[in-house]
């Protein structure tokens, strides 16, 4: 991995800007076919149960783009539709999708537990110490993580240390051809 990869913070912004859009997108989607069939299948939105409503999230929102952008930093040119645009691209220690994977699941832990966090506290009282605490961990983690892969000198957040990936610049291929 090169101990000092000169990515512009702008570079990074604009990826994250774009993955960002992405999600909304899909997100949206993902609404506009649960009221269609909500209304059209069911007559009506149903009453979820509070597991019910944390297996969704995970089962409907989290794993499907975990896998989306798994596959995207695995396939060719390695690097999801921002980091594309962006001019940069994931390299690998030792490419497989296992490590793809890895370093999604921790890029979108902070996600994830905001939503358990949330969604208890929509189900029990919101300033329950477990809606605080699961919402609290997951934005401090989000913010840990944007941190260290916008100033690190490496540019790696938590989930390329653990998965042996970092995200270079396409202009400097030569780094990755060594």
């Amino acid at each position: 991995m090169n101990e000092n990869n000169p990515i512009k913070v702008s570079k990074r912004l604009k990826e994250i800007l774009i993955d960002y859009i992405v999600i909304l997108l899909y997100l949206a989607l993902l609404f506009a076919i649960s009221l269609a069939l909500f209304f059209l299948v069911v007559k009506g939105i149903p009453r979820f149960t509070y597991i019910q409503t944390q297996f969704i999230a995970i089962f409907v929102s989290v794993i499907p783009i975990v896998l989306i952008f798994s596959v995207l930093d695995f396939c060719k040119p390695f690097g999801t539709f921002g980091k594309r645009k962006a001019g940069l691209m994931v390299h690998y220690k030792t490419p497989s999708f296992l490590r793809s994977l890895i370093r999604n699941c921790a890029k979108f832990l902070p996600w994830q537990l905001a939503h358990i966090g949330v969604i208890h506290g929509a189900y029990a009282e919101s300033t329950s110490w477990i809606s605080v605490v699961f919402s609290l961990a997951g934005m401090l983690l989000a913010v840990i993580m944007l941190c260290m892969g916008l100033f690190r000198k490496d540019k790696r957040h938590l989930g390329d240390i653990i998965a042996g990936t970092q995200v270079v610049s396409l202009s400097s291929l030569e780094f990755v051809k060594k």
